[in-house]
């Protein structure tokens, strides 16, 4: 995550295992979400069908629990300490890294060779991992609003004629599949672009060693030093 943070403070147990639920569900919806667009072999659509929406109400249940523990587990907000916060308030860039918006966008369109270091996110990471949550609902929203069951529910029913009919709805459905797993490739990315150690963390509990600056990557970028060097 270009952040050097590399340790558990900063990524808490609960939060490991709310992001393996994502990771597991995500993978099996889109799998799932293809067959039923394409039922490639017969007599399974029932089957796929089930175990999507199963794991489409896992994946809103986490995203819920998720929101909630954030305003009660505490993670370190800086790639240079184990100091802990309610991990809530590191959502937004903070006063010490938002001006530096412009030098992290740089770093990742390779633009510049360093990055700034101040929290455990980059700006972009932060902007864009806050859309998840929403894109989250609304995936659940469109896909109950496709499933019979509720379908006919007034608060699906009511989305479905807005969009146009079922058809636009499985539609829009569809298509924030492929948003998803354009997400995904973008993530895997943004948390690898200086090596495994955030994944090796994420999935294996194993730190990196915390902050390692290298003045060959890194650029300490104040309020007064917009640019960087």
């Amino acid at each position: 995550m270009a952040h050097l943070a590399h340790y558990r403070e900063a990524h808490p147990l609960p939060f490991v295992i709310t992001h393996w639920i994502n990771l597991v569900c995500m993978i099996m919806l889109i799998i799932t979400g293809f067959y039923i667009h394409y039922p490639f072999a017969g007599g399974l659509m029932g089957v796929f069908r089930g175990v999507h929406v199963f794991l489409g109400t896992v994946l809103l249940v986490n995203c819920i629990v998720r929101l909630v523990l954030a305003f009660v587990v505490k993670s370190a907000p800086t790639g240079g300490t184990r100091e802990t916060i309610r991990d809530f308030h590191t959502w937004l860039p903070q006063k010490d890294n938002r001006h530096q918006l412009g030098a992290w966008i740089k770093y990742y369109l390779f633009f510049k060779k360093t990055h700034p270091l101040s929290a455990k996110l980059g700006v972009p990471q932060k902007i864009s991992y806050l859309l998840i949550p929403i894109l989250i609902i609304f995936m659940a929203y469109t896909g109950f609003a496709l499933w019979s069951p509720t379908a006919d529910w007034p608060i699906f029913a009511a989305g479905t004629a807005a969009f146009g009919g079922i058809m636009s709805m499985r539609i829009v459905h569809y298509f924030m599949m492929f948003v998803f797993i354009a997400f995904c490739f973008i993530h895997i990315y943004l948390a690898n672009i200086e090596g495994f150690a955030p994944t090796k963390l994420m999935f294996f509990r194993k730190e990196h060693g915390g902050l390692v600056y290298s003045p060959e990557r890194h650029t300490i970028i104040g309020k007064d030093d917009m640019g960087g060097k």
